[in-house]
């Protein structure tokens, strides 16, 4: 399941349906990415921009890889886009293994890929104005561990 979206969600009871729907799995990992403000420099809005369909192709072949790769039963990804405000939910990964440690590896590459790899195009809003989320060498380094 992909959803690209500017709706919120409930990231228990997507949790819940996910993991109701395959009784087969004996792991579930679920991982919810939220809108931080930090107190040294704080935002008022983060600002997603993509193009939904292109987003949702992208993933779908990312999740695609995900399965394969890991030998998950199952994964699934929420993204949304738009203005959000700190406290917000920004997307979920959710995977479904026979195993925990296919379900741990299948999330974190979902993860990375979505740090560094989504057609996601973000901006913080702050009292100064809007700025250009920039690409931080570590999520590069977490992403690429998994070319090896």
């Amino acid at each position: 399941m992909i959803r690209v979206t500017t709706d919120s969600f409930d990231p228990g009871a997507e949790a819940n349906a996910f993991q109701a729907a395959h009784t087969e799995a004996g792991a579930m990992v679920s991982f919810t990415g939220i809108v931080r403000s930090m107190p040294d420099d704080p935002i008022s809005a983060l600002i997603l921009e993509c193009y939904p369909e292109l987003a949702e192709n992208e993933l779908s072949a990312i999740r695609g890889q995900a399965i394969a790769r890991f030998s998950l039963i199952d994964a699934a990804i929420i993204h949304r886009h738009g203005r959000l405000i700190p406290g917000q939910s920004i997307m979920m990964v959710l995977t479904l293994a026979p195993h925990r440690q296919a379900a741990f590896d299948g999330a974190q590459f979902l993860m990375d890929y979505l740090k560094t790899g989504a057609p996601f195009w973000k901006q913080e809003e702050t009292a100064a104005g809007l700025r250009w989320v920039d690409a931080r060498p570590e999520d590069d380094e977490a992403h690429a561990r998994w070319a090896r």
